[in-house]
Formats: structure tokens, sequence, C-alpha cells
């Protein structure tokens, strides 16, 4: 009988092989207690395994082959960075200090104090990138166990194989795509890990999330991985392999057509233009947007920049960062999002200026935060200002909930025109500055934002959480979480009202934006512009080329007749299985 297990696909496709399980070592830190004339002796260990670890991403770094090292180099000199880093390396030297312990266990209670710190932050990008505080140190409890992780890249007869583990860095995955896996399988992990990003670019089938599950699998049985439904079934029958033979062959044929699309324009039948537009994170991600045919960025988030660090970026930083983005765009519009902390800790190593909160999703963040902190906030600026004098950039102002934090802000960017006017510094006087809808009271009040703003972006995500109460981080409360509730719907058609009689712009970039499933009911409402995962944007594509506006405009009474989200459902399932020119 096959197992049937549930886990989370982070990279779409389908893949039939046989089992591979990597165990890693786990470094061991077991406390032991030391003299204070061993202290220096132990801070030397410490040091020293410190700096082997840099040594040793040096010369990972040095071999990657020319076909790998654009993927994989960014994630290196971030761990590399991060072996500077005060937080991770200089509070170990204290504990042991103040404490007279092992590295070891400085090391690692150190990690977990970190890990806690990302795992009460809100936002799911930053939550996860924890992944590199444990790679990092753990890579340092290695060395100082003195113990060495499995040869990936050379392990036996990979090829075809299905790699499952209990967790996996960006590095493995690269190397395990050099070795030909035919998918990866975890314990842990999410959809915005960089092992997960990195399956996702070079289109590896993956899932992830299925705990305990090395207990419940065998060396070498046969395994099917469905990416697109987060499915694993070990030991399948004939019959369900023949079906899922079937499918692959399918999705072959179906990404050989989409690849084709890629230089075509995104149009409806009836001739309405569609923008498909990526949402990115990090700088591996704009060369992957030019090259699958994206309109341009139209979410770039900028909290990266911040992470794993004793000071703030610098304007500096900033600018160079956006320039790198807009050389690999080659033309393409950029979206840039303003800095989005402060509902939860400031993640580099200066103690926190935010006060303590008892709600902190609903206190000083965005740019609540910003204009409270213009020495953190106005370099930023200046550099998104700089950098439009080089390409198509466009600001976005996130969390937005009042018409006076708007102004304020463009009394500031006036100010900032005004001294490079006087200091002859090229930038882009009309630079197009747009505000994030995803605060309720912005929704309702979307006219009279509109009348200072030139494009509306609208996160569902956290628009969501506002109107319908429910923390969408919280798993007792996620399925109360629905962007598809009537309410939150009327939102979304009260901001598109909005743009339409101001005649300004409207993207949808909330994670709904990426349901294909969704695609047919935003077209029906109006929405012309979309920013989506990567991943999935040539399917949306292809539904947009497929679709009739004229044909889907007589669906919007259904759908704003729909009182609750079963109805609404119901609506959804009709419209799509209506076809492109079914009314």
């Amino acid at each position: 009988m096959s197992l049937v297990l549930h886990g989370i696909g982070v990279s779409r496709g389908i893949a039939i092989g046989r089992v591979r399980v990597i165990n890693y070592a786990r470094p061991s830190w077991r406390e032991e207690s030391i003299t204070p004339e061993q202290l220096p002796a132990e801070l030397q260990r410490l040091d020293a395994a410190v700096a082997k670890a840099r040594e040793n991403l040096q010369d990972l770094q040095q071999q990657l082959p020319d076909s790998i090292r654009a993927q994989l180099s960014d994630f290196i000199n971030t761990h590399i960075l991060m072996l500077a880093d005060q937080l991770l390396v200089g509070k170990p030297r204290q504990i042991i200090e103040s404490e007279l312990c092992n590295a070891e266990w400085a090391v690692r209670r150190n990690c977990d104090a970190l890990v806690a710190m990302f795992d009460a932050m809100e936002d799911p990008y930053l939550r996860a990138r924890k992944e590199d505080v444990i790679h990092v140190s753990e890579r340092i409890l290695l060395i100082l166990s003195d113990q060495a992780q499995p040869d990936n890249a050379s392990g036996a007869r990979l090829r075809g194989c299905i790699v499952v583990a209990e967790d996996m860095s960006a590095e493995d995955v690269v190397l395990f795509r050099q070795r030909e896996v035919a998918a990866l399988v975890t314990e842990h992990g999410g959809r915005t890990s960089h092992a997960a990003i990195i399956a996702r670019s070079m289109q590896i089938p993956t899932v992830v999330g299925l705990h305990r599950l090395r207990r419940q699998l065998f060396e070498g049985e046969l395994l099917i991985v469905d990416g697109d439904h987060g499915v694993v079934l070990a030991e399948p029958d004939k019959k369900i392999i023949q079906h899922y033979e079937k499918k692959l062959r399918r999705d072959l044929r179906h990404r050989a057509a989409l690849a084709r699309l890629r230089s075509q324009p995104t149009c409806t039948r009836d001739g309405v233009a569609v923008r498909l537009q990526a949402n990115v994170e990090l700088p591996e991600d704009f060369a992957a947007a030019r090259e699958i045919g994206a309109a341009g960025i139209g979410l770039y988030r900028t909290e990266f920049l911040y992470m794993n660090r004793d000071l703030p970026p610098d304007e500096e930083e900033h600018y160079a960062a956006y320039c790198a983005a807009l050389q690999e765009l080659a033309g393409l519009p950029l979206c840039i999002r303003t800095l989005d902390l402060g509902a939860d800790v400031i993640p580099y190593g200066q103690a926190s200026v935010l006060p303590d909160q008892a709600n902190p999703a609903m206190g000083l963040r965005g740019i609540r935060f910003c204009l409270q902190e213009p020495a953190l906030f106005l370099p930023q600026l200046r550099a998104i200002l700089r950098a439009s004098a080089r390409g198509q950039v466009r600001l976005l102002v996130p969390m937005l909930s009042s018409v006076e934090e708007l102004q304020r802000l463009l009394s500031i960017l006036d100010g900032l025109r005004r001294e490079f006017d006087a200091q002859q510094i090229p930038h882009d006087p009309a630079m197009p500055v747009g505000g994030m809808i995803e605060v309720p009271a912005a929704a309702v009040c979307a006219d009279s934002f509109a009348r200072h703003l030139d494009f509306f972006a609208i996160g569902s995500n956290d628009l969501a959480q506002y109107t319908l109460a429910a923390d969408r981080g919280n798993d007792q409360l996620s399925h109360l979480c629905d962007p598809l509730h009537p309410a939150v719907l009327t939102l979304i058609g009260m901001v598109l009202e909005a743009g339409r009689a101001a005649r300004i712009p409207v993207t949808m970039c909330g994670e709904i934006a990426s349901e294909i499933d969704y695609t047919r009911l935003f077209l029906a409402l109006g929405l012309r512009d979309l920013s989506v995962h990567l991943d999935v944007l040539p399917e949306l594509r292809q539904c947009v080329n497929e679709s009739t506006i004229g044909e889907l405009a007589r669906w919007r009474r259904r759908i704003e007749q729909a009182r609750t989200p079963e109805d609404l459902e119901l609506v959804i399932a009709a419209l799509n299985a209506a076809g492109p020119g079914e009314g």
C-alpha cells in the first residue's frame, strides 16, 4: 500500500526516482566549564574555527563551475560576511569570557538566541533568514568538534535519485543539481528559505516540511515527488506510477510550450494588455526575472540589506545595490519598497531603537518607524533618488495608514530634490511614488491617497490580516486569514475604483497574485497589473493570453454578490471551468 505524505511544495514539478538519504553530521554542543587559565586558549579555538570556516567558504567559492557561480556566489558571500558579524561571532566570545564555558556551548547558545529573535518576526521572508544563522553557526560547530559533512558533490550514483535530508543549504542544492538529482525532499524548511529559492530557480522539484520523514523511508525505495501539490508518495503501485509518468510527460510538454511564450506579449484574446511583474528579494533574482520575460520588478524588498550585520547600510551601499539591480534588468522598471522593519527587532547589532510593544504588528513599523528614524531612512531615500538617474525606478511606501504620513514623506523627497538640484546630483525629478495598500484605512481612503500618488500596490497578505483581525502567522487562525474573504475583496474593489478614477495603475503584489486559480477573478474585477513569484509567471502569462476580458467582465456582478468565502470559491470554480470564451 502506498504511503502518502503531505508537505510544502516550494519548487514545482514531478519526479520519480529512488530514495537517497543524506544524514548530515550534527555538531555536538555539550556544556563544559573551563578555568580562567584556559580562557585564552578557548578564545583562540573559537577564532581559529571562525577563520577555518571562512577559508572553507572561500575555497568552495573558487571551486564553483562558471555555470553555477552566479547562482551561489551571493549566498556564500553572505555567509562570509556573517563570520565577521559581532552578533554571530563577537557575542560567543563574551559568553566564553563571562561564563567560563567551552566555545561549542557559547556558539550554540548564541545561535539559539538569534533563531528565537528571527522566529518572533512577523515577515516570513525575514523569519526564514534564521537559516543563515543556523548554517553558519553549525559550520563553526563542526570545525570546533572536528566533524565533517558528507561529500555531497561526489556522492555515489546520485543521478536520477531523490535526495532526502533533514535540511539542506543553498550550497547543497546547487551541488545536488550538479549531480543531476531528480528531486529534493527535506524534513524542515520553508518557501522563502535560500535553499527553496535556489531550487525554484533551477527548477528542481522540491517538497519541504515533512517532519520525521527519514524514519518512514528506506534507502533505495521508489518515491514520487509532486512539487505542485507538496505531496510525496512512497512505494506507489503500478497504477499510481502510470498516472504520474503520464503527468510528467504532460508537464514537460507544458514547460516547453510556456518557454516559447517568453518573447510574446502578455495580452488577452481581445487585445487587453496585462503587465506581469516579479517580486524579488535577492540579487540573483533580477537576471532570472529578465530571462523569464517579466515586464519589470513590481516589488523589490530591501530588508536583506539590513540583515546579519552590526550597523545599517549606508547610502553608498544602498546605491550600489540598486544600480546593480538596474544593470541586471537592462532597462526594465524597478519598484523599490522602502524599509519595512519595525514589527520586530531591528536585525543589526546596535541596540534596538524600538520601544517594547505589546502588539508590534500594529505598532511602530513600516513608514511609521522610518519617519521616526530619519538617520536610518534618509540614506535609503537618497540612494533611491540617485539611482533613479540610472534607470526606471519607482519608490513604494509600505504600511501607509494616513495622508499625513504620506505628506511628510513627500515633503522629505521634495527637500532632497531641491538639495540634489543645488548640488547638481543627477536624479529623476519625476520619479513615481506609490503606496502599499495593506491597511484597511488606506483602502477605505484610497481616493484621498490617489491625489498624491502615482500608483498603488495592494499587499493582500497584511490587508487580510488587519481586516479580519487574524494573525497570518498563527497556525490556529490561518483558516480565518482569507485574502478572498468578501470583506477583503470589497476593499480591493475600492482601491481598484480609486485607481481608475485617478487614472493611476494598481498592482496586486501579495501572495494571492501568484495563485493561478485567481488570475481570471482579478481580470474580471479590472486588475491589469500583477507582481508575482518568478516560478509562476509563465503559467500566469498563458492564463492571461487564453482569457477574454469581454467575457470575464460578465462575471463581475456574481463575484461582488458573493457573501461568504464559500460562495466566492464556488463562483471562482465556475469562472475557471467556464473556459476563455464562456460567460
